[in-house]
């Protein structure tokens, strides 16, 4: 098991700054941390200015205050290498892409234990992994919730990380996902622009919030189940904590199994619902060495499929 603890990092801007990305100020000022820790910290939404929440593209133009929450492993519990089965869609020398099982964490943190998809990795790639992100996420360029199953590409060079890390950032990765929905949506599409930060009262949970980071999903209805429940298919653009979860969940649309987000053990009494239902379905990317348009599928797993056809007779 690993202690997270965090750690408050500030910066005083100065008026000369001119014009400068925040991310890139904070590193320059910033010796001892790395950029990976930073940029998770501001995809959490966890980087403000001037007490207002900023995502790395902000500019900073003016004298203001800079503050990050980070959090910290305990060096002394470093991640070792477990025989753990994966699923592996695709490896080469620089990039593993996997099929995640539902219920496995993606990187060790407060509370878990010695089987993570890095504890897995860490063994069958004999520790060829990026180091950014060591010694808790060796090359772990993006994350699944432990509930999610699905496609996800791990970096097994420094320099594979950095271009996956900045194909991510700029938005140059198609992800999509199929989900399980309360209810039908009205509409057979749609587009959901809102903005996603930290919930202000319970902080292991996002939500919609004026002050948060931008996040878009694009979503259609693939399956009805009467009135009961839809099969969607949502593609986002963003990589915010929890979007799917939350922007369907405040579209009134919760996923199936998500008790976080407004999902009931009483909501569909017939029906048993094993797990958030999420699956991270197709992903499409430039490799970081050969520039190759590459494209990924993973098929719908098992538990998945059996609430879908217990959802087809109710």
């Amino acid at each position: 098991m690993q202690k997270i603890t965090e750690r408050i990092i500030e910066c005083t801007v100065n008026s000369d700054v001119g014009s400068v990305r925040a991310d890139k100020y904070f590193a320059s000022k910033l010796d001892d941390v790395s950029r990976s820790r930073l940029q998770c910290a501001f995809e959490a939404g966890l980087v403000t200015f001037d007490n207002v929440v900023i995502d790395k593209r902000f500019k900073l133009t003016k004298s203001g205050h800079l503050r990050a929450v980070l959090e910290e492993p305990d060096l002394s519990t470093v991640p070792v290498a477990v025989a753990i089965p994966l699923e592996i869609i695709y490896e080469d020398e620089v990039i593993v892409v996997i099929n995640k099982v539902a219920g496995m964490i993606t990187h060790p943190g407060n509370g878990t234990s010695d089987d993570t998809l890095v504890h897995a990795l860490l063994h069958h790639t004999g520790g060829i992994l990026s180091s950014i992100g060591a010694p808790d996420r060796p090359g772990i360029v993006h994350r699944l919730d432990k509930e999610t199953s699905g496609l996800i590409v791990v970096a097994k060079t420094d320099l594979a990380h950095h271009k996956l890390a900045y194909a991510f950032a700029d938005r140059d990765i198609y992800k999509s996902y199929n989900a399980l929905v309360l209810g039908v949506p009205k509409m057979q599409s749609g587009s959901i622009k809102m903005p996603i930060g930290r919930h202000p009262v319970v902080r292991t949970r996002m939500s919609v919030q004026v002050n948060g980071l931008p996040a878009h999903t694009d979503w259609r209805v693939v399956e009805k189940y009467g009135e009961a429940a839809s099969l969607v298919n949502c593609v986002i653009h963003s990589g915010r904590t929890h979007q799917i979860r939350v922007h369907m969940s405040h579209f009134n649309h919760c996923l199936l199994g998500d008790k976080s987000y407004g999902y009931k053990d009483h909501s569909l009494q017939s029906v048993e619902v094993p797990r958030v239902m999420l699956h991270s379905t197709e992903l499409k990317l430039r490799h970081p060495k050969s520039n190759e348009l590459m494209h990924f599928h993973a098929a719908i797993p098992a538990d998945f499929n059996q609430v879908i056809k217990k959802l087809k007779i109710i």
